[in-house]
């Protein structure tokens, strides 16, 4: 089934049952410090009371976005927003950031802190960002294993004022790797599933290089060439890339590369063990929450 997670100020204006079933599985969140407040109408009939508010987004209308970078952990987060309602989320926070993300999203009323996984090399922002923003509500995949506000599946939407990221599963880096997809396919948000010119490590956290390769080929590579691909890291100062870029040139799974010469690139990378995992994963499995012991 659907679910759609909604902010506050989303509006389905639409008295038939599909509208009334969207409200049934949506999840409304409070208002925050960070707060837009937005006003809906309704209208009687003679046989309904009908919600206002209903929009249209103009094809040249794009989600606002910001990428923001963590030099420590060559960590991307993701400031997003609906440019009407100003509702906004944040995808990938990492814990030293948070003034600096607090500070970006100024004007704009944060409504969720979204993870793509349970990293292993930085302490996920959520727990803080909540601590400083009442109403905000933290999401991870629910077959991550971690703890958050709202556990998301794929074909689930996040919706935030009227722009929404759709919910792919792409393990294989992890097992509850998430992508999320533009409402409008304009980019997509990897996480550690797809890099740019690579791909994240496969030995650790129920890992599969088998399973990424998948991933890859049938919830990435199936969306249009022109998307662009926002990773949640970059090693080299590059920002972005395209899916169609990474089909024809990605070094470990462009070209034409088969599953069992990616599965050989991967058992061959002899990568060091992660510095913070003992730390960070735990940690990010409680959503970010410190050991209290």
């Amino acid at each position: 089934m659907l679910r759609v997670l909604c902010s506050k100020s989303s509006v389905f204006s639409n008295s038939s049952s599909l509208a009334r079933g969207l409200a049934k599985t949506s999840i409304a969140s409070s208002s925050s410090k960070l707060s837009f407040s937005t006003t809906t109408t309704t209208t009687t009939t003679s046989n309904a009371t009908m919600t206002g508010g209903g929009t249209i987004i103009k094809k040249d209308e794009t989600i606002g976005f910001k990428q923001l970078f963590d030099d420590e952990s060559s960590t991307y987060t993701y400031l997003l927003w609906d440019p009407t309602t100003k509702d906004a989320i944040l995808v990938d926070p990492v814990d030293i950031q948070v003034d600096r993300d607090i500070r970006e999203a100024q004007g704009l009323n944060l409504v969720f802190g979204v993870n793509t996984h349970a990293h292993a090399d930085h302490i996920t922002g959520t727990h803080l960002l909540k601590q400083k923003i009442p109403g905000l509500r933290s999401v991870i995949a629910k077959a991550s294993g971690a703890q958050a506000d709202v556990l998301v599946e794929p074909g689930d939407q996040i919706v935030f004022g009227r722009r929404s990221l759709k919910v792919r599963a792409t393990p294989g880096h992890t097992s509850g790797c998430l992508s999320y997809v533009a409402d409008d396919s304009s980019f997509v948000l990897t996480g550690d599933t797809l890099l740019i010119q690579g791909c994240g490590r496969t030995d650790f956290q129920g890992g599969s290089a088998e399973t990424l390769y998948e991933s890859v080929h049938t919830q990435l590579y199936t969306l249009p060439d022109d998307t662009l691909v926002y990773p949640a890291h970059d090693y080299k100062g590059r920002t972005s890339s395209s899916i169609g870029a990474e089909k024809d040139t990605n070094p470990r799974l462009g070209g034409g590369k088969t599953r069992d010469e990616f599965v050989e690139i991967m058992a061959n990378l002899n990568l060091a063990y992660p510095k913070k995992i003992d730390v960070a994963v735990p940690a990010n499995l409680r959503c970010g929450v410190p050991d209290v012991e």
